[in-house]
């Protein structure tokens, strides 16, 4: 009796040490990404909840549905075994595990991550137990065999899911997401101690969520261009600067493209600035949907836009630049239109601010001075 409750107090102790440094680690950013990162890290690492997988899913209030946001956790039992065995090699520790950026980089090859962002389903009756969680409130177990049987769904099928929990991640007493876990590869059985620190997890995650969310929507409102949604050059000089330290310390290169749309002048001449006004939305959109989620699209001035593309090299960014101009030019929506761009690279043509946009301007001014709808670098 007196060994058990020792036993109980220990490990409830370790809980609450773990709760307290994953939650100083979700405090330790507002930037909405980073902190799915961190609470999907938190759930997957040794140090943490040591599930295998762990998906999670927000709640889109407008179209009534959930819409998968990150998956972290290995594509194949291979992957498990040669993951596992490095964080080992090197006694990897939480804050390691959690160093997001370049975390987040190597996430976007991940098959799982993926799959987990183009899963949307509907809030309703007939969706499933992860749409169940989130109008019940409540976390479910998908561990007995009659479970399995009720649960055959999409999800499962898609995310080749056996045994599951799955829990609400609630904000001012609504729920906001949902984060589902499995230990696919290991077989480690589910137990309710598990599901129970997960449910106390998903709480503190929710809140940070929620504030996160709230300062992002404040972040975009004072320093994105009204006109087309992107950052305005006030902002992109600060993200700039940032994007320099990082790279520097990392000694890893990044990429800049200068974008000026051609004649843009002698078509608001002809066709007035309302004309104007759509061509710069639809290109902006075209830039938001073929530049990576990690990139950072602004509108520079006028009909001028720059294109971030972080632990980008120079060849690398020519392709993507390429691909941008050949949208623009085949776009059905802006017939006639077309762009010219500078490509500078961190830290080959200019390790500050001034010294590397100087060097894409004149790349830039090349494109147009010899014959325009180019990419010069």
């Amino acid at each position: 009796m007196k060994k058990n409750f020792k036993e109980a107090y220990h490990r409830a102790q370790a809980e609450l040490e773990m709760l307290y440094e994953i939650g100083n680690a979700m405090h330790v950013t507002l930037n909405l990404e980073k902190i799915l990162y961190i609470i999907l890290t938190s759930v997957t690492s040794h140090v943490g909840l040591s599930f295998n997988r762990a998906m999670l899913l927000l709640v889109n209030e407008k179209e009534n549905r959930l819409e998968g946001k990150m998956g972290i956790g290995p594509d194949s039992a291979e992957d498990a075994n040669a993951v596992w065995s490095h964080i080992e090699k090197h006694k990897m520790g939480f804050d390691e595990l959690i160093e997001t950026r370049s975390q987040l980089e190597h996430l976007n090859k991940s098959q799982l991550n993926k799959t987990v962002r183009s899963i949307k389903i509907p809030i309703s009756d007939d969706s499933g137990v992860v749409a169940a969680t989130v109008m019940e409130g409540m976390p479910f177990a998908i561990i007995s065999e009659k479970a399995k049987q009720k649960t055959k769904s999409e999800i499962s099928q898609i995310l080749n899911l056996e045994e599951f929990v799955t829990v609400p991640l609630k904000a001012r007493d609504k729920t906001i997401g949902v984060i589902v876990a499995d230990n696919l590869y290991t077989k480690k059985p589910i137990t309710n101690d598990h599901i129970r620190m997960l449910t106390t997890f998903a709480n503190q995650a929710g809140l940070a969520i929620e504030n996160s969310r709230l300062y992002e929507r404040t972040v975009v409102l004072s320093n994105s261009d009204s006109l087309t949604g992107l950052w305005h050059h006030g902002y992109f000089q600060y993200l700039l600067g940032q994007e320099i330290e990082y790279a520097s310390s990392r000694k890893q290169p990044f990429t800049i493209l200068m974008i000026d749309i051609d004649d843009f002048k002698k078509f608001n001449d002809t066709h007035g600035h309302q004309a104007g006004d759509a061509i710069l939305r639809s290109i902006s959109s075209i830039f938001k949907t073929i530049s990576k989620r990690i990139d950072i699209v602004a509108r520079y001035g006028g009909e001028e836009f720059v294109i971030l593309l972080p632990a980008t090299k120079k060849e690398e960014a020519i392709v993507l630049a390429e691909r941008l101009r050949n949208a623009i030019e085949e776009s059905k929506d802006i017939r006639g239109i077309t762009i010219s761009t500078g490509v500078a690279s961190f830290p080959e043509d200019g390790k500050e601010k001034e010294s590397l946009i100087s060097s894409a301007d004149r790349a830039l001014y090349q494109a147009k001075r010899t014959g325009k709808n180019k990419v010069c670098s």
